[in-house]
């Protein structure tokens, strides 16, 4: 056992609980002073590496530091329609954040700040690490200071499917012969991508629709988060559009399981990625977007989704350096 592991086992083995007594003392239970205070050089590297993302004094999200000059990592779908993002870093204020690239299908885009001498987060060498393997993330940020979370990675990694399939997100009339857009569900890619009331859907992918069998036809074995080309009508003028299919399930409030009416509040896309790591921390859905780290500090992967009260889920390093260089040089375009 190496020192680190220790030291969190010597501070549970002397965390004494008195006869009868239910629960442990404050100091030792996972967001204590005495636990935290075991992940320290941990927290410092949340302080440098990580970014709190900001719409005016609201904090939205946190992300990665990837850069020296700015370049910053985080998640997508969490920042759509805010107009003027700021970030902060250690404890340096950047104005005016720009948007230089988004991945969909990873629900992931890379930011721009004007700084110099940042901190780059370290890259683990591998995400394949046991399960039970202890694991770091933001907390809830306390002012300027980066404070933690400290859990275990609890599953295998693996795909996490869409809920309930792809789909648009649309309501369509049923006053119109044609395919005209009445209403939009909450959160889909069609209202995100800008549609509106009125519009008229022509054809998906190049491929002419006429009627919602052929639109529903047309769909049929996509995957959430990934992107279509739409061409559509308004006002008479025929444009094309790039659209974000949406899961199903989490386009809809209603449809909340009793775990998920339980666990508080997750994040608005939790369903549709590639690959997942999954850990047991349950910080608020706001943590996601920042790295989990490993007990060397390193980053082994960015926190993705806070999928209920007891899942929580980041990219694995191999794919978030993948997604990194491909960002990077969408961006460089």
């Amino acid at each position: 056992m190496n020192a680190k592991l220790f030291s969190i086992a010597a501070i549970v083995a002397t965390a004494h609980v008195s006869e009868g007594q239910q629960t442990l003392e404050s100091a030792y239970r996972t967001t204590g002073t005495a636990v935290v205070a075991a992940f320290e050089p941990q927290r410092l590297v949340l302080q440098t590496s990580s970014a709190v993302i900001l719409d005016g004094r609201r904090e939205l999200v946190y992300g990665v530091v990837i850069s020296p000059d700015g370049h910053i990592l985080t998640k997508a779908s969490e920042i759509h329609g805010v107009e003027k993002l700021s970030v902060r870093v250690n404890e340096e204020a950047y104005e005016d954040a720009r948007i230089l690239a988004v991945n969909n299908e990873w629900d992931v885009a890379l930011i721009k700040i004007d700084a110099t001498g940042l901190i780059p987060v370290v890259y683990a060498p591998t995400s394949a690490v046991p399960q039970g393997t202890w694991v770091v993330a933001n907390g809830v940020t306390q002012r300027k200071v980066r404070r933690l979370m400290a859990g275990i990675v609890s599953a295998n990694i693996r795909e996490i499917p869409p809920q309930g399939g792809a789909a648009l997100g649309v309501i369509l009339s049923t006053k119109s012969k044609e395919l005209e857009i009445d209403q939009f569900a909450e959160n889909s890619g069609a209202k995100e991508a800008g549609l509106l009331k009125g519009d008229v859907i022509l054809s998906v992918e190049g491929q002419n629709v006429k009627t919602l069998e052929e639109l529903t036809a047309t769909l049929d074995g996509r995957k959430a988060g990934t992107t279509i080309q739409l061409l559509f009508r308004r006002g008479g003028v025929e444009k094309t559009i790039d659209v974000r299919l949406t899961a199903r399930g989490e386009m809809f409030d209603d449809q909340m399981s009793r775990n998920d009416q339980m666990s508080g509040k997750f994040s608005k896309r939790r369903s549709g990625f590639p690959r997942v790591m999954q850990h047991d921390i349950l910080g608020a859905k706001s943590i996601v977007g920042g790295p989990l780290l490993d007990l060397q500090g390193r980053c082994l992967g960015m926190n993705i989704a806070r999928a209920n009260r007891a899942e929580s889920f980041a990219i694995p390093v191999e794919d978030l350096k993948t997604l990194a260089e491909s960002l990077m040089k969408q961006a460089a375009k």
